[in-house]
């Protein structure tokens, strides 16, 4: 299928149209060579990180540069980065690979995630040719270790409210910055920083380029943090630093919408890097449950700690299906915009702000994935999970940062109601047709007559039935509530755990529907039972969070319309998810790591 055809659909059209299994990218269709990146990236893990995560948490003088240092040896600091950069030129799919197999590596993957990342990034898609070849060549090898400054004191969701500002000098040479930083992550041995400050009294932030070495620049000592401990987290003080006005990234006033591009991106990215910790935390769990022997048994002969087993894997993999379909989104419409002559710098940019409402989702649910998988990680440790010497401490302590990284969790739920609804109203999507549509199903009589259908066909129409859930509640939550709605953020989140679970869900089911067409073993009957569990319990998820919100604008018979509708619409076939669960984890603990 051509590329054309592939990008048909855009962001955000998920909710409105069907998307084929045949034109998603699926992790088992992974090339020789990017396994071999992904084996270099685990072999890095195990020779340079694990033996030395106590000396990382404690911060080991020039530790974690030396490590930045190897990874960028090894071209891993580059992997997106184009060759005339001194990269590797890699695409977003294996660039996310790489991501993801080094988010294992703890308060390391927070550090390589800033540098490759939020780093990096702005200067490559935004500098100048002069800007990229000074600073993205140095910071693709490791010379240069690179950092993101543009969280304040009375600064953090609200981005664009940062009081540091930028005057120009006399002599018209160099801008004067004063303001400070805080949460700098690489804060403590970053080269070189994009900087985030308002030129005189303009409304929006523009950024800059600042070498440590320039004056007027000063540090507060390392913060102490829940997790993350080895990751270096300073306050940056500005003081009448002199940056050249060549060192202006971008144009002026153009810093917000850096910021939010890059977001973009960071939120997909560390949607792989969360999915990475999770299959490791998993492959702990089922290690230790076959080795903790109690009543004269492992515990992993228990039900109880199956099912723990079982759900921590579906959330993985439901996770993974997700990201890397979002992923291969963003990589197709890149590679159309190029096509159609758009520079590779601006055409990324543009290309994620396209599935900017995916990012968001990704984000969502791999961070809160992780944090199910560690939490049920320490309870299969027992009391050894709660013991600092055993691996469940550092990663539940790790796992708490992801959901306030990159935009907490709750203004990306909000995010994600709030591009839907706006590209709608631009006309870029159209939700009112289908919403109008599914309001006109709610008065009819259901086709009890239709022929039955099985397999992928039957969990299609029960996605289906989760899209006009969504456009049924949406529709009428703005029909009823109009400019308020904004203001109900307790209604937006409810929406946006429909729309979270909806895309999972159909995510995971595409997954294996292709995954079906290419084989036919063990495995990918048992990642079906996966799919459809996941399929099974998110259509009660959804149920739940449209019963609250239709609960908390509408009354009387609208109301019992509305619910009666949602009933109808998330109503799936009875299954023993138990039996599921036990076929699912009784391969793991066979395999004795997370397998799928």
């Amino acid at each position: 299928m051509s590329t054309e055809q592939k990008v048909a659909l855009r962001g955000g059209e998920f909710l409105i149209k069907e998307s084929q299994a045949a034109d998603i990218f699926i992790p088992e269709e992974w090339s020789e060579e990017q396994q071999m990146i992904a084996e270099m990236c685990r072999d890095f893990l195990k020779q340079e990180v694990f033996p030395k995560l106590n000396e990382i948490d404690a911060q080991e003088e020039g530790l974690m540069p030396s490590l930045l240092d190897k990874a960028g040896a090894l071209g891993i600091l580059g992997i997106s980065v184009p060759e005339a950069y001194n990269g590797i030129g890699k695409d977003l799919v294996t660039s996310m690979l790489t991501t993801e197999i080094l988010g294992a590596g703890h308060s390391f993957a927070v550090a390589l995630s800033a540098h490759t990342g939020i780093g990096t990034l702005p200067i490559l898609y935004y500098g100048t040719e002069e800007q990229k070849q000074k600073y993205v060549s140095k910071l693709a090898t490791g010379e240069w270790k690179g950092a993101y400054c543009l969280t304040e004191p009375d600064s953090g969701s609200d981005a664009n409210s940062g009081k540091t500002k930028a005057v120009l000098s006399e002599d018209g040479k160099h801008y004067i910055i004063n303001g400070q930083k805080m949460w700098i992550t690489n804060g403590g041995f970053a080269d070189v920083m994009t900087v985030f400050a308002k030129i005189d009294d303009d409304k929006d932030l523009s950024a800059f380029i600042i070498e440590k070495s320039f004056e007027g620049i000063s540090l507060n000592p390392e913060e102490h943090k829940m997790g993350i401990k080895g990751s270096s987290t300073r306050q940056i003080f500005f003081n009448d630093c002199k940056v050249p006005v060549e060192n202006l990234l971008s144009t002026r006033g153009n810093g917000f919408k850096i910021a939010v591009n890059i977001l973009n991106i960071g939120r997909l990215k560390l949607g792989g890097a969360a999915l990475g910790a999770s299959k490791e935390v998993v492959s702990k769990s089922v290690k230790y449950a076959n080795e903790r022997l109690q009543f004269g048994r492992p515990i992993s002969k228990y039900g109880a700690i199956k099912y723990k087993l079982a759900e921590q894997a579906i959330r993985t993999y439901a996770t993974e299906s997700a990201t890397y379909r979002a992923t291969q989104d963003v990589e197709l419409a890149t590679k159309a915009l190029i096509a159609g002559g758009m520079d590779e710098g601006m055409a990324k940019l543009k290309g994620t702000e396209q599935f900017a409402i995916e990012a968001a989702i990704i984000k969502v649910h791999a961070s809160e994935t992780l944090d199910y998988v560690v939490d049920e990680g320490v309870q299969i440790y027992g009391g050894m999970g709660y013991s600092a010497e055993a691996p469940m401490d550092r990663a539940y302590r790790d796992a708490r940062i992801n959901r306030i990284f990159e935009g907490t969790n709750e203004i990306n739920r909000l995010l994600s109601v709030d591009m839907m609804l706006k590209r709608a109203m631009k006309g870029e999507l159209d939700l009112m047709g289908p919403a109008q549509k599914v309001a006109g199903e709610l008065m009819s009589i259901p086709d009890f007559g239709a022929a039955a259908v099985e397999g992928f066909e039957k969990d299609h129409q029960y996605i289906e039935g989760f899209k006009k859930a969504i456009l049924m509640t949406a529709g009428a939550a703005v029909q009823k509530l109009m400019q308020n709605l904004a203001k109900e953020q307790e209604i937006i989140m409810c929406l946006a755990d429909m729309l979270i679970e909806t895309y999972v869900a159909e995510s995971v089911i595409l997954r294996v529907e292709k995954l079906t067409s290419m084989r036919d073993d063990q495995l990918t009957t048992l990642k079906t039972e996966m799919a459809r569990t996941y399929l099974y319990d998110a259509a009660e998820r959804i149920h739940r969070a449209g019963r609250n919100a239709i609960n908390a604008f509408a009354d009387g018979d609208e109301r019992r319309m509305m619910l009666i509708g949602l009933k109808r619409f998330t109503k799936v076939a009875d299954k023993n998810t138990i039996a599921s669960r036990r076929l699912v984890a009784e391969q793991l603990i066979a395999e004795n790591h997370y397998c799928y």
